[in-house]
């Protein structure tokens, strides 16, 4: 199938296959090419190097990609210095048996738990290059979206959801990197000058566009189409990549636009630059959010959803894979996110479908409430609230310390095109529902509210209130509603091998000399995401990958080994 194309996308060509390697004409040669400097990225590079490696990174841009403009938590556990210090106790019994329950199988169970017994020892080498980490928690229990600023420990998944948890006691595992502002660009800013500092090559502004194959079908290296360095072309071309980055959350039409133009800078101004890796090649351009035409052909219930992540995740790492052999998986995976928390009373609510009916415990995590919202019922759901949990909320709003992201959304949803009734009745005909099915999900859940009956969905006895104080409110928060962000990355990509990071082809067997790893390989969170899974997911499997190329053996000593036997 040939790779789809857009005008705001890497352009991806078939590979190149030659019969002798050193007939083509090689601009730059090293051990590792790593495709990609987000966090995985930088995380193979420096893995690779420290493993003797002569490592070379390339980016379509300057760096950072999805994981500088993210909040910069990873998900760590087992044990922590920071849970130790916050008084928990956590092991990676655990942080396995949690992690079991929302991964649901996509991943081996040894390979989880290798997650979990590393993941120590992973928060301890990102700090050993600079990323800092504190045990510092919210007020109201740890439990939120995303915790302001002086707080740094966190419950960043299901972990005090009864439903999602067993008899091990759950621990905080969310450990947003320290720093003014959401973390991402500080924990990236470490990890990139830590490649420099232990002598990673970079070419900037270099998209990889072909492998390049031998006749066996191994991976000899990359063509990159690069900008010249220092150009007129390369200047604007970082403007407005970065002006596109930097106001996405506010104007993303208009960030389209600027995409485009990013696209057709690259192909006026872009020429080819053949280079050599030695080693192998290894894939970490991120998701495909931005890809149009894939998101609408494997995920097209998401197509409305907010982008959350960078211009360049196009899926470009995915379609250089498939053009080797490689084979995908759960591309139809996408987290959506449908926070309600904070304010910290909104998961006190029933959230329920166009028809009235409850359809989710409100105070789950905000992936696990937006998949079924976006995948089964259309994207549109209300949030219902009484005039008194609507006071508080509100109150929370306006002054419980949030970030300006979590609080003026939420004032703005209960404030401005709200839906109102003095009755149930009345609310039901604002809202175009059914007015006997929210009146029997209000009855069903007041009744649990007060311990009457067990709750229909598992809600905790702490996020439940009586709801009978009118005049009653519906906030809408459809996917449609632009007040109200719903946002969705990419979680599915190429299937690896879980030990090595190799990818693999149809018949299961690793493709030599090609290794992938954070997004555009099927990792941790790719059946569902837990905030900070995805940069745990980026040491872990970066880490994986830069280590198994750096020690594989170079095209040359693996004929030599062959031919020895």
């Amino acid at each position: 199938m040939p790779a789809p194309v857009s005008t705001t996308c890497t352009d991806i060509q078939p590979a190149l296959r030659v019969a002798d390697a050193d007939a083509l004409q090689w601009d730059d040669r090293c051990d590792v090419l790593v495709i990609g400097w987000g966090a995985a990225g930088a995380c193979a590079a420096l893995e690779a190097r420290a493993n003797g490696a002569d490592v070379l990174v390339a980016d379509r841009f300057t760096g950072g990609g999805a994981s500088a403009k993210s909040g910069g938590v990873v998900y760590a556990g087992g044990g922590t210095r920071h849970q130790q210090a916050a008084g928990f106790t956590d092991t990676p019994e655990a942080m396995f048996d949690y992690l079991k329950h929302e991964t649901e199988g996509v991943i081996r169970d040894e390979t989880l738990q290798r997650f979990c017994a590393d993941s120590v020892a992973n928060l301890a080498w990102l700090e050993s290059h600079g990323a800092p980490y504190a045990h510092s928690m919210p007020p109201g229990g740890g439990k939120t979206s995303y915790p302001s600023d002086g707080y740094f420990l966190y419950y960043s998944g299901n972990e005090l959801v009864p439903s999602h948890t067993d008899s091990l006691p759950p621990a905080p595992r969310g450990h947003r990197t320290v720093g003014k502002g959401q973390g991402g660009a500080v924990l990236y800013a470490h990890l990139k000058a830590a490649c420099l500092r232990n002598g990673v090559r970079a070419q900037l502004q270099a998209a990889a566009r072909r492998l390049v194959l031998d006749a066996a079908g191994r991976v000899l290296g990359v063509e990159l189409w690069c900008l010249p360095a220092g150009s007129q072309q390369a200047q604007l071309h970082a403007k407005l990549a970065a002006r596109a980055e930097r106001l996405q959350n506010f104007a993303p039409g208009y960030c389209d636009s600027l995409r485009r133009r990013v696209s057709q800078l690259e192909r006026d101004f872009a020429r080819p630059r053949l280079v050599r890796a030695q080693r192998g090649v290894i894939l970490s351009t991120g998701g495909f959010i931005f890809n149009r035409e894939m998101l609408a052909e494997h995920a097209p219930k998401f197509r409305r959803n907010f982008k959350v992540g960078a211009t360049g995740c196009d899926g470009s790492g995915v379609r250089l894979g498939l053009t080797a052999g490689a084979v995908s998986d759960r591309l139809e995976r996408v987290s959506a996110w449908r926070f309600l928390n904070p304010p910290l009373c909104w998961p006190k609510g029933i959230v329920v479908n166009t028809r009235g009916q409850r359809f989710v415990n409100e105070e789950v995590y905000g992936a696990t409430l937006g998949q079924p919202l976006c995948e089964e019922q259309g994207g549109k759901a209300w949030l219902v609230l009484d005039a008194r949990l609507r006071k508080q909320a509100i109150k929370q709003a306006l002054f419980g310390g949030y970030w300006w992201f979590q609080s003026v959304p939420a004032l703005a949803l209960m404030l401005l095109g709200v839906r109102k009734g003095q009755s149930i009745e009345q609310l039901a005909g604002a809202t175009g529902m059914r007015a006997d099915v929210l009146r029997s999900s209000l009855q069903a859940y007041n009744a649990a509210a007060r311990g009457e009956a067990a709750d229909a969905f598992g809600k905790s006895p702490k996020s439940r209130q009586v709801l009978d104080q009118g005049p009653f409110y519906a906030c809408d928060i459809s996917v449609d509603n632009k007040a109200f962000p719903l946002g969705a990355l990419t979680l599915g990509g190429l299937k690896v091998d879980e030990d090595s990071g190799a990818l693999l082809d149809g018949n299961g067997r690793p493709i030599p000399g090609l290794f992938a790893a954070g997004r555009t390989a099927i990792g941790i969170p790719s059946h569902l995401y837990i905030s900070g899974l995805s940069l745990a997911d980026c040491v872990f499997s970066g880490r994986r990958a830069g280590q198994a190329v750096a020690a594989s053996a170079t095209p040359a000593a693996a004929e030599a080994l062959a031919q020895a036997y």
